[in-house]
């Protein structure tokens, strides 16, 4: 008798869902807005105005209804590009929420809670919104700790805008996962991403989504693709958070490509369905700059994935390190 076809894991529901804490109902998709900033100095491609603005256009006629940004995104463009096609359209359309960040001053490096209130009354401007939903703290490993939770510090002043109804939820989003751990444990936060650190090749931020669940959090994976390389292979982009990737790594992604041919998946569908299959990950965030990229995008969201293709790829091995430790590995 012939082997019976393997079958097909369950697809990731592509339905809202309840943000955790916030009580927010959000996609399991979301845009990132980094890229819409014109950031080429982190990504390595440029993008311009015109094309981001076709892209935010689309989004918000899209079913990807969660838009995440922040105020550091190439230090302000991010958000006025989004505000002006929220200018267009009269405002956020229903359904859809817009997710910003508050951030350090860019040139001085100031992280104080009156630079916190500045960063937010700056989005405001920039995304002609009076009241912001979802505002997280941002990269806080640019302080220290004990700065960012002294009376009157950044997180002081967040929850305080909270309380003035300038900002209706307040999350957490930055690298160090044990640093991030330490600032979810002051219960000042209803929401967290971690980015890059929960991939198909890196599982660093496993523990922080096993704390966030636990705390029944929001939480928003960003960058399953590792910044684009298990999205368009080893040999089209070979870099990973931000940064060229080791050889060893390089390797490791070329090995997850061939499986993965093997069973006629794309790497990206995988990539994308690993975070998005993940019951303590409520939204998953990909970077977009095309309008063609959001069909995509679901496309992979909804590619059948052979059930025996998951274990294949868990044996093929993934790092737990910070993926920080690449630039000097």
């Amino acid at each position: 008798m012939p082997n019976p076809t393997p079958s097909a894991s369950a697809l990731p529901s592509l339905a809202p869902r309840i943000f955790g804490k916030t009580g927010l109902s959000v996609a399991s998709l979301s845009i990132g807005g980094a890229p819409l900033g014109d950031m080429p100095e982190t990504f390595a491609y440029a993008v311009s105005e015109e094309r981001a603005l076709e892209t935010i256009r689309a989004v918000f006629h899209s079913p990807i209804s969660f838009i995440d940004t922040a105020a550091s995104y190439g230090d302000g463009e991010s958000e006025r590009r989004i505000g002006v096609v929220l200018k267009e359209l009269g405002g956020v359309p229903p359904g859809y929420v817009v997710a910003t960040k508050a951030d350090r001053d860019l040139k001085t490096g100031d992280f104080s809670g009156d630079q916190m209130r500045r960063s937010v009354e700056r989005s405001q401007r920039l995304l002609g919104l009076d009241r912001l939903p979802l505002v997280y703290l941002h990269d806080p490993e640019h302080a220290t700790f004990d700065d960012i939770t002294a009376k009157g510090g950044a997180i002081d002043a967040l929850s305080k805008l909270r309380d003035e109804g300038v900002i209706k939820h307040l999350g957490l989003a930055g690298g160090p996962t044990d640093l991030m751990m330490r600032y979810l444990d002051t219960g000042a936060f209803e929401a967290v991403i971690s980015h890059n650190r929960f991939t198909l090749i890196n599982r660093n931020g496993a523990p922080l989504m096993d704390l966030a669940a636990r705390m029944g959090l929001g939480v928003a994976n960003a960058a399953p693709y590792g910044s684009g390389i298990l999205a368009k292979g080893p040999d089209a982009y070979a870099r990973y958070a931000y940064q060229d990737a080791p050889p060893e790594l390089i390797e490791r992604v070329r090995r997850l490509q061939t499986i993965c041919e093997r069973h006629a998946v794309p790497l990206a569908a995988a990539a994308l369905q690993f975070s998005m299959r993940d019951p303590r990950v409520h939204s998953t965030i990909i970077g977009m700059t095309r309008p063609e990229r959001i069909q995509q995008t679901i496309d992979l969201a909804q590619h059948p994935i052979p059930d025996t293709l998951w274990p294949v790829l868990e044996e093929a091995g993934f790092d737990t390190q910070d993926p920080e430790q690449y630039r000097w590995g």
